[in-house]
């Protein structure tokens, strides 16, 4: 879809905050719909955020899909709106303010956080965002509350930026954690399998730190975008890969692969992608339960290293805002769709199953508060 051109000025909010808002309520599996619930009240040291926009995560779908948690929930979290209720102890907000927000914040204090381990932190695993019920982001709905510890969270956005680019923050956080944790070096060569939105943020913040990059997806819409965003080759198919790695690496083999899509046969191939003491990234496989086939043999001798990421990295907000605000990472060619929340799941569907020309699928829940500037 064409996206509108940005509006000047962002309106503050003119209405009266209802007793009562639409929300997208998950009951159960494959079950959401579209409902009439209680705004949430805040406390003393807590925001009321009026949603803008929220972008369709993979986590939230295979909940909703695969049924993973008890119903009623109320889902969503890359999000940007605008604050207009505010508790009497908080400092540093001002109502009207546009804020992206971060459902997960860390402690920074416990075992797991010294070790920068986040996402394993007992603080974090709590959701410090929600639209009612029990908390897990919540912001496929009118408003949500910020809690105390996710207010650290918040992002204050930009007058020349838009909603659409601030409710990115999170997942481009979430990836530019998972190229910290590979700890590259300018020069070197990585394979990202898998060009969607989340293997294109990879592709173009691998550029930004030096890193040459080759780009696998089996859409040549979504690869020809890949060499705009940086990409140095682009291959169709996983299987060209291996001659991709002969070639570019003089058969050394990538420093690292990026798999940016939930393929087990891709992780037992990345094995014969990377070179000796090189890194295979999951980032993509996210459902429990599994077993992949690997040789342990490489992972021993050949130190080819299996590590996963997950979720974001609180420390590295101020650069992640840098990068979106600035546009040296310019997340708006990845926004292809944008939904009311009224047509919830069709967004859902669409993310899932994405046509060749989609990528990014965004929630609309608010048309007043600045979505495009």
């Amino acid at each position: 879809m064409t996206l509108p051109p940005a509006q000047a000025g962002r309106p503050a909010p003119d209405k009266p905050i209802p007793t009562e808002m639409w929300a997208a309520v998950y009951r159960g599996k494959d079950t959401v719909g579209i409902e009439r619930v209680p705004v949430p009240a805040i406390k003393g040291g807590e925001i009321l955020v009026k949603v803008g926009v929220c972008g369709v995560c993979p986590t939230d779908i295979k909940k909703i899909r695969h049924g993973t948690v008890e119903p009623p929930r109320i889902f969503g979290h890359e999000t940007a709106g605008t604050v207009v209720r505010m508790g009497a102890l908080v400092r540093g907000f001002r109502i009207g303010q546009r804020v992206a927000l971060h459902h997960h914040v860390p402690c920074l204090k416990c075992h797991y956080c010294q070790h920068r381990s986040f996402a394993q932190c007992a603080q974090y695993r709590k959701t410090g965002v929600t639209g009612g019920f029990e908390p897990s982001g919540g912001v496929y709905a009118e408003y949500v509350r910020v809690l105390p510890f996710a207010l650290p969270g918040a992002v204050k956005v930009p007058a020349q930026n838009s909603l659409l680019e601030a409710a990115m923050l999170e997942p481009v956080n979430t990836v530019l954690k998972a190229v910290r944790r590979l700890e590259l070096r300018p020069g070197d060569r990585v394979a990202v399998v898998g060009q969607g939105p989340i293997g294109l943020l990879f592709t173009r913040i691998l550029r930004l730190s030096k890193v040459s990059v080759v780009a696998a997806d089996l859409v040549p819409r979504r690869l020809a975008l890949s060499k705009k965003l940086g990409a140095a080759l682009t291959v169709q198919s996983g299987d060209v890969l291996l001659q991709a790695a002969q070639s570019a690496t003089r058969g050394r083999g990538f420093d690292a692969v990026v798999l940016a899509v939930s393929s087990d046969a891709m992780v037992v191939k990345a094995q014969d992608l990377v070179r000796g003491g090189g890194k295979i990234l999951l980032f993509s496989h996210t459902l429990k339960g599994g077993a992949i086939g690997v040789d342990p043999g490489k992972i021993c001798v050949d130190e080819k290293a299996l590590i996963g990421s997950y979720s974001s990295d609180f420390t590295l907000q101020r650069e992640v805002a840098r990068l979106v605000f600035s546009r040296a990472l310019d997340v708006r060619v990845l926004v292809t769709d944008l939904f009311p929340l009224q047509r919830i799941m069709e967004a859902i569907g669409l993310a899932e199953t994405p046509t060749e020309a989609s990528l990014k699928v965004m929630v609309e829940v608010s048309t007043t508060n600045g979505i495009w500037s």
